[in-house]
């Protein structure tokens, strides 16, 4: 079975502003198999939050994942995916339902809302993301 773990931060500088996301993948065993940090562009915090989920799910996509552990300090954006808040913003609608097509290749996914302190890593590469764009 292909398990992996996900760790996912996005953020802006000024919401919207400069933006970058991060992402630390692990395998069940929780060895580090990827990292991910890319600068976005101008953007809103959750958008770069959603950003970085979907840049994490395909990725595990192309390692053969079978399930994922999704963990995100945005509490919108989990509540949004499991379906407890409506999604009112027409800019989140789009990266809402790509998440939700990209969840179909999986026989099992969960969005789980973790505080900011346990997302350290993330949250590391979006701002490095971030500075790298800012130059």
């Amino acid at each position: 079975m292909s398990k992996f773990i996900i760790f996912t931060d996005g953020g802006a500088r000024g919401n919207p502003g400069p933006a970058g996301i991060g992402a630390v993948i692990y395998n069940e065993d929780k060895v580090l198999v990827a990292e991910i940090s890319e600068y976005l562009g101008e953007t809103t915090n959750n958008q770069a939050e959603y950003k970085a989920l979907i840049a994490a799910l395909k990725k595990v996509i192309t390692l053969g994942a079978i399930e994922v552990e999704c963990y995100l300090d945005s509490e919108l954006v989990v509540k949004q995916l499991n379906r407890e808040y409506k999604i009112k913003n027409k800019e989140l609608a789009p990266l809402f339902l790509e998440i939700h097509n990209l969840s179909l290749n999986f026989k099992k996914i969960s969005f789980i809302h973790i505080p900011r302190e346990r997302n350290k890593e993330a949250d590391k590469l979006a701002n490095e993301a971030m500075d790298r764009g800012a130059k």
